[in-house]
């Protein structure tokens, strides 16, 4: 889909640059995927003191086989 986009040239150039990418269409897809993964990744600390944690659960005799 093409969209048209008023960029900073500075900034779009400096992430091409750091980013190690060929294209300006690459490092703003990089960008956005980047962005999109820090954002659900915040989500997850949104859990924390919400799950009930087991003190006698043991991870490690869950693994053995049987």
């Amino acid at each position: 889909m093409a969209t048209n986009l008023a960029l900073n040239e500075e900034l779009l150039e400096k992430a091409r640059e750091i980013g190690g990418l060929g294209t300006k269409k690459d490092t703003v897809n990089e960008a956005l995927r980047e962005f999109i993964e820090r954002r659900q990744q915040g989500r997850i600390l949104e859990l924390f003191g919400k799950v009930d944690w087991d003190g006698k659960y043991d991870y490690k005799r869950a693994r053995r086989r049987r």
